[in-house]
Parts: C-alpha cells; sequence; structure tokens
C-alpha cells in the first residue's frame, strides 16, 4: 500500500521535516564567528578561506560545503552598496582631491573586503549546513 494514500508522509519526505532540528540563524552566526554550525567552538576555517574537513572538536563533516563564488559575490555587493554611497556624500560635502579620495576610498573597500570575506564564508557554510544542502544530511 502507498504511504501517501494513507494521509502519511511519502518516502523522503521526512528528510525535508529535518530543517527544523538545526536552527539557520544559529547556524549563520556561527558561521559568522568562523567557529563550526554544530557546536559552535570548533574553528572552521584553517587559513584564511580553507575549510577543514571536519570539526576539530566534535568531528561534523565540513568537507560537503558548496560555497564557490557565493561569498565573493556577496563581498562586492555589500563593499559596493557601502562605498558608492559614501563616496558620492564624501565628494559632495568636502570636495576633497581626486587622488586622496580614490586612496581612501581603495584602501577602505580592501580593508572591508579582506574583513568581510572568510566572514560571509563561513555564514554561507553554516546555512548550507543548517539546511542539509550538498551531502549535509
Amino acid at each position: 500500500m502507498d504511504q501517501t494514500t494513507n494521509g502519511a508522509l511519502p518516502r523522503g519526505a521526512e528528510n525535508a521535516m529535518d530543517i527544523t532540528d538545526r536552527p539557520a540563524w544559529l547556524a549563520l552566526m556561527r558561521g559568522w564567528r568562523k567557529r563550526c554550525p554544530n557546536c559552535g567552538s570548533g574553528e572552521m576555517l584553517k587559513g584564511y578561506l580553507q575549510v577543514h574537513d571536519s570539526c576539530p572538536v566534535c568531528k561534523e563533516e565540513l568537507h560537503h560545503h558548496r560555497a564557490d563564488d557565493g561569498p565573493a559575490y556577496l563581498t562586492m555587493l555589500i563593499v559596493g552598496h557601502l562605498m558608492g554611497p559614501l563616496m558620492l556624500t564624501a565628494f559632495t560635502l568636502w570636495r576633497p582631491e581626486p587622488m586622496v579620495l580614490i586612496t581612501g576610498f581603495a584602501v577602505g573597500s580592501v580593508a572591508l573586503s579582506l574583513y568581510l570575506l572568510p566572514r560571509l564564508k563561513g555564514a554561507l557554510v553554516g546555512f548550507q549546513w543548517a539546511r542539509r544542502m550538498h551531502g549535509f544530511r
């Protein structure tokens, strides 16, 4: 007898219902701090951007992640949307020399990008873990 005829969930749907046992916001915040999304105490990144194969504390496998270009795209999106209006405002209010403006905002953009990139990668890996994406079962 088919499971769907008696009101039960079809096969495989029980895995879709397990999403609630991994809160996404907690995993995002742990990932933002570059910590394991499962335990929150183990380091997720072993270098600047390389993810550990597994958590050193709880042994949760992290090699399933597929962050790819997502963190870089989000970094460019955030930095561009912050620096563009700031540059326009600074130029309109103070009229600095063009080289001063370009140098200051170039340094600021690079610094903000270097700060955001590993944190956004950790948050993206944490989100994938919470939603059981790409092999995080």
